[in-house]
C-alpha cells in the first residue's frame, strides 16, 4: 500500500484528501501542523508527502527543507499562494510539484500518482543509458540524440540542458536551478538564455516546435521533460 503523508489544517480539506485516498486504496496519515509532519515523516516512512505551505507553526518550505535533509520522498506541494516566485521557493527547497488551490481532485490524484511512479521507476531510470520516446533516442552515455535514424547536431549548451530534463522525467526543474547548472549564474534576468536554447532544442527534436510534447514550459517557473 502506497503511504501519503497529508500536511495540512483546514479539517474540511484534510476530511475530503482522506475519502479520496482511502478509497482508491492508499494509507494516510494526516499531520495538522509542520512539527507533527516532520514526526509522522520519520516514524511512518510516507512514500510520498502532499504539504499545504501555510501551516500554523512553521513555513512550509521550510518543512520541505527539513524533510530533503534526510529523505528524497517526492513532496507535492499544495497552496493558495499563486505567485511564482513562491512557487519557485518551494520547488528550490527541494519539492517535486506544486498544485494551486482551489484544485480539483482528480488532478491533484494524477500529480500523486506521476509522484510516486517516478520514485519507482528511479533506480532503472539511474541504470539506463538511452531515453526512448516516439519521435527521438537519447543516448547520455555516447552523449549523442538520433531521430528517423540520423543524428542530431546537438552543441555542448544544448545538451547539457537536455541531460538535466531526461534525467528527471515529469519533474519541474526551476529556471534557477538550470542557469545555475548550465551557465553557473542564478540571476533571473537571465532567463532569455534559456529561452533560446529551449527553443533551439525543441526546433530540433520536437515534431511541432510551437506545440511542443516533450520540452514543456512552465510559465514563470521552468520547465520540465515528459516522455
Amino acid at each position: 500500500m502506497t503511504r501519503v503523508l497529508v500536511v495540512e489544517d483546514d479539517p474540511q480539506l484534510v476530511r475530503a484528501l482522506v475519502i479520496n485516498l482511502q478509497a482508491r486504496k492508499y494509507g494516510v496519515d494526516p499531520a495538522p501542523d509542520g512539527a507533527t509532519a516532520l514526526r509522522l515523516a520519520a516514524a511512518r516512512q510516507p512514500d510520498v508527502v502532499v504539504l499545504d505551505l501555510g501551516l500554523p507553526d512553521m513555513d512550509g518550505v521550510d518543512v520541505i527543507r527539513a524533510l530533503r535533509g534526510w529523505t528524497r520522498v517526492p513532496i507535492l506541494v499544495l497552496s493558495a499562494r499563486r505567485a511564482s516566485d513562491e512557487k519557485v521557493a518551494a520547488l528550490d527547497a527541494g519539492a517535486d510539484d506544486y498544485v494551486t488551490k482551489p484544485f480539483s481532485m482528480d488532478e491533484l490524484l494524477a500529480r500523486l500518482r506521476a509522484a510516486v511512479r517516478r520514485t519507482e521507476t528511479a533506480p532503472l531510470a539511474q541504470e539506463t543509458a538511452t531515453v526512448t520516446t516516439d519521435d527521438f533516442t537519447i543516448d547520455l552515455l555516447a552523449k549523442k540524440a538520433t531521430r528517423a535514424g540520423r543524428d542530431i547536431r546537438l552543441t555542448p549548451t544544448e545538451w547539457h540542458l537536455l541531460e538535466i530534463l531526461v534525467t528527471s522525467p515529469g519533474r519541474l526543474i526551476t529556471q534557477k536551478h538550470l542557469l545555475q547548472e548550465v551557465w553557473g549564474v542564478s540571476q533571473s534576468n537571465k532567463t532569455n538564455y534559456l529561452r533560446v536554447y529551449m527553443a533551439q532544442l525543441r526546433r530540433k527534436l520536437e515534431t511541432d516546435p510551437s506545440h511542443p510534447r516533450y520540452l514543456i514550459t512552465e510559465p514563470g517557473m521552468g520547465y520540465r521533460f515528459e516522455g
